[in-house]
């Protein structure tokens, strides 16, 4: 490790930069690039954080990927489709009863 960087502080954060391959000071921050190239230390991470942030404003019926009921929907449609919802929701608290009860189990 020869091209470690001398560091003040002895618990300082270090990292590879994934672009030249030597060692640079890290301050955890997606903005951080490295002291050899200017290369960004993470490029992978901006485009997560923005992913991670379209899912979570996504509406809650996306995420839980339930029939759509259209409000142009015929009536006896209508009917069907909450039936089929209200299965798809009993379901899904009957997978997490399971798994709770399985996490419970295992101790």
């Amino acid at each position: 490790m020869p091209d470690l960087p001398a560091s003040d502080a002895p618990f300082a954060a270090t990292k590879k930069c994934p672009h030249c391959g030597r060692w640079t000071e890290w301050q955890q921050q997606p903005t951080d690039r490295c002291q050899h190239c200017g290369q960004e230390l993470e490029p992978y991470r901006a485009a997560a954080d923005e992913h991670r942030q379209q899912q979570a404003d996504a509406p809650l019926s996306d995420r839980l990927m339930l029939i759509e009921i259209k409000p142009d929907d015929n009536p006896v449609i209508k009917f069907f489709k909450y039936l089929i919802r209200g299965g798809q929701l009993a379901f899904g608290a009957l997978m997490a009863f399971f798994v709770w009860l399985v996490t419970v189990a295992a101790g």
